[in-house]
């Protein structure tokens, strides 16, 4: 009896999966194994980074030589099928933002894409946590009431480094003239980050001298 009990129950034959099945364990499987183990993030290096962005993980861009030291850097947050990938309006991009580099996972792998908002089907949320990381120089003319104009935007600046230094010779090319390049007012030069919807109206300082688009401008 015991016997042939055996006998009829013999081996389970194995479950094979749907080739389409397959294909989403095998994405599973790979997500993991980049999660478990990171490819290590090189700072000083021009390549797409795996950043926290609250529960999800984005692609990033980093952006080399940017001067706020080992623990913030500039990134500008990608699609996660990359640049060029159709985004519309679905997948919005902000800029250059500033990363702090706690937040990053390690190199970007392809196996993280379950993981963006553009996976879950959401744009970018309006509050990602970063502050803007370009940055301008605003030259304004204003009465000792505080009214008053600007007389010249330049910008973007991809460094704080070439902003301070622009602001400084501008500052001192007007040293001595503040209150008399025009007329009733007082022109200063101060350094600010850059308003990304008003990128139309601010000059190149990567294109031109910055002292000459002053003298231009006033």
């Amino acid at each position: 009896m015991i016997r042939r009990m055996f006998r009829r129950c013999g081996t389970v034959p194995s479950t094979v999966l749907a080739p389409e099945d397959q294909a989403v364990v095998d994405a599973f499987r790979a997500m993991l194994a980049a999660l478990r183990s990171p490819e290590p993030w090189t700072s000083g290096r021009c390549q797409d980074i795996a950043v926290r962005v609250g529960p999800f993980i984005e692609r990033a861009h980093t952006r080399p030589g940017d001067n706020h030291g080992p623990d913030i850097i500039a990134v500008a947050l990608q699609h996660p099928g990359g640049s060029y990938s159709p985004c519309g309006e679905r997948y919005r991009k902000p800029g250059w933002l500033r990363c702090e580099t706690a937040t990053i996972l390690g190199v970007w792998d392809p196996a993280y894409a379950p993981l963006t908002h553009a996976a879950a089907g959401l744009d970018l949320p309006d509050s990602i946590g970063m502050e803007p990381a370009h940055y301008a120089i605003y030259v304004e003319a204003r009465k000792p009431d505080g009214k008053g104009y600007t007389l010249l935007r330049l910008g973007p600046y991809t460094q704080t480094g070439h902003t301070s230094q622009d602001a400084g010779r501008l500052t001192a090319a007007l040293e001595g003239r503040e209150t008399t390049v025009v007329p009733g007012f007082r022109v200063t030069a101060r350094s600010a980050p850059f308003d990304v919807s008003d990128h139309q109206l601010f000059s190149d300082p990567y294109e031109a001298d910055a002292v000459a688009l002053l003298a231009a401008a006033v």
